[in-house]
């Protein structure tokens, strides 16, 4: 995928941005033309304005510098980014604010004159379920001739194109440029996937969402937010009238039920179970290929179709988009007729076939409670055996690593233990802290080398059996002591595969 532009369009005098944040600026620069933002000293270009943070190891202040010899026109940051690139730029406009963090989505929206509001713009959040319910919405909105964008952990889609993402919410001057280009590209609608970790950061600060949805909230990031009551005001953040104009929320989580009661605007529910929820299925029958569903929607409309996707989870994720997708304008019928079309994201369930006589699958279930999903839905489609494959990832909510491990045990007939992304870890300590007091018997097993575990799990699934990879899903590299190296599953997969065969 390529890397995503700068757009050009806007351009503001550095005097004027000064103003918008209430800093202060000598007037021998007030002239001087801003062309872009950029909060990365790699990234920044000719003419932006480099937006030095505070980060988690250094300052990006200390890359003042860097940022000025690739042409950044001026320097925003705080009071000890002052300090730490005012040494060594010499007479250069520096900007001065308190946290300016929380003030870069504003200013984006200003630079890039709102364009979140000049389309249907949609952010989805919780736990599990993001990447594909934006995926599917996207679907539903080309399907029925809308220009549609996206983006979330797999990337960065306008219309047809795509281009590399490097968070599943980008950077709030990233995320309004985006934006930007979206407008210029006619983009009439798009999904956004809404972190935890963007919402603490501000990273979505200045956009304003036509719709937010709520998929789920489990045990994830704990890391970062220290437990699941901050983990959960976190993504409550989303639910405000200042951000957002109606929202979406599944009633079927615990968390959800307790948001919809908490929050102030205007809201359709949506349920796999009750009949009281805005949204939720009638009907549901099981198909070879997925699902046979009768949704009844707002005002008792009825949508009915074919649902080729595998998982319980994804007749939620499905009904989640469907809602939005009708809110967004888009016919009933159309809706109901896209279904059949739709394809689950990529490293979401995704097959790999190279011939063989077992079921062989990678998917991203990286949480307790996703693990336990993925194989139960699985465990029910077969008679015969269920292998699973997993790691847990490095530098990451350790609380979790017991809890999956257990999932991954319990839920499949053979369990393999692997690395993930170790990161700065040591991946045999990894693996100590996922199994635990487990008891493991044969042919279960620890397998440090995630190409190793693969190729154990091939040699080990006999006719009829279902092979599933979890944890990294679209992911295409490991990240091991700061290298990331090239490694897809997939690939792996279909090499280990046709090897056997």
């Amino acid at each position: 995928m390529a890397e995503m532009r700068r757009f050009e369009a806007n351009v503001k005098k550095l005097g004027d941005v000064a103003s918008f944040l209430g800093a202060k600026v000598n007037q021998e620069f007030e002239s001087f033309e801003v062309a872009g933002l950029s909060s990365s000293s790699n990234r920044v270009a000719a003419g932006e304005l480099f937006i030095a943070l505070p980060g988690e190891k250094h300052h990006g202040a200390r890359f003042a510098l860097d940022a000025k010899n690739s042409g950044a026109i001026a320097i925003l940051t705080d009071i000890e980014g002052l300090d730490l690139a005012s040494k060594s730029l010499g007479n250069f406009p520096i900007l001065v604010v308190e946290n300016p963090r929380s003030k870069i989505g504003y200013l984006a929206d200003w630079f890039h004159n709102s364009p979140s509001r000049a389309l249907f713009l949609a952010g989805i959040t919780g736990t599990n379920g993001k990447t594909t319910t934006s995926y599917l919405l996207k679907q539903i909105w080309e399907f029925a001739g809308v220009k549609a964008g996206l983006i979330g952990t797999i990337g960065i889609e306008i219309g047809e194109e795509q281009f590399n993402a490097s968070h599943t919410t980008p950077e709030a001057d990233q995320l309004h440029n985006i934006l930007s280009i979206m407008q210029e590209r006619k983009i009439r609608a798009a999904a956004i996937e809404v972190s935890s970790h963007a919402l603490s950061l501000n990273r979505v600060a200045g956009a304003y969402f036509s719709a937010t949805a709520f998929t789920n909230l489990t045990q994830d990031h704990l890391d970062f937010h220290g437990d699941m009551e901050n983990y959960y005001q976190a993504k409550k953040k989303l639910f405000d009238s200042t951000r957002s104009q109606a929202s979406f929320i599944n009633l079927d989580d615990p968390y959800g039920l307790r948001l919809a009661a908490e929050i102030s605007l205007p809201l359709k529910t949506i349920s796999r179970k009750s009949s009281k929820a805005s949204w939720y299925y009638q009907d549901i029958k099981v198909t070879p290929r997925g699902y046979g569903v009768e949704v009844r929607g707002s005002g008792g409309i009825l949508i009915s179709g074919e649902l080729n996707l595998i998982g319980e989870h994804n007749l939620d994720n499905a009904l989640l988009a469907m809602a939005i997708a009708f809110e967004s304008g888009v016919d009933p019928l159309v809706i109901g007729n896209s279904l059949a079309t739709l394809k689950a994201a990529p490293g979401r369930l995704e097959s790999v076939d190279c011939g063989q006589d077992f079921l062989a699958l990678v998917d991203y279930a990286h949480t307790p409670d996703a693990v336990k999903k993925v194989l139960a839905t699985l465990r029910a489609s077969t008679n015969s055996k269920l292998i699973a494959i997993l790691g847990c990832g490095g530098n990451r909510d350790k609380s979790k690593r017991p809890l999956m491990g257990k999932a991954l045990l319990s839920g499949s007939d053979i369990a393999i233990f692997t690395s993930d992304n170790p990161r700065d870890e040591d991946p045999e300590q990894i693996l100590k802290e996922m199994t635990g007091s487990l008891k493991l018997s044969a042919p279960s097993a620890v397998i440090s080398d995630r190409q190793s575990a693969i190729k154990y799990g091939v040699e080990r699934a006999e006719a009829g059996d279902i092979l599933v990879i979890l944890g990294k899903g679209h992911e295409t590299g490991q990240e091991i002591k700061g290298v990331k190296l090239a490694f897809s599953d997939q690939e792996v997969l279909q090499k280990c595969i046709e090897a056997k065969l």
